[in-house]
């Protein structure tokens, strides 16, 4: 989950706007938990992983950079 975290990190995004974000791809975790997987106190699904990797490489092409975040089948 260090790599989600740096990524965030990275773009400058707050727990809450990542949160935002993976919200609307259809993610059912709260933003507390999703504060958890980031920090690795909690686990997430694939699903859920791969919905946060999604939000955070949506943000990377807004900022016209690589998507360096991989999806669980990747």
């Amino acid at each position: 989950m260090e790599e989600l975290q740096r990524a965030r990190g990275e773009l400058a995004l707050s727990v809450g706007d990542l949160w935002y974000r993976y919200f609307t791809l259809g993610g059912m975790s709260t933003a507390l938990e999703l504060d958890a997987y980031l920090y690795g106190a909690l686990s997430p699904s694939d699903r859920d992983r791969d919905l946060i990797a999604v939000a955070l490489n949506e943000r990377f092409s807004e900022l016209d950079r690589d998507h360096p975040i991989p999806y669980s089948d990747d």
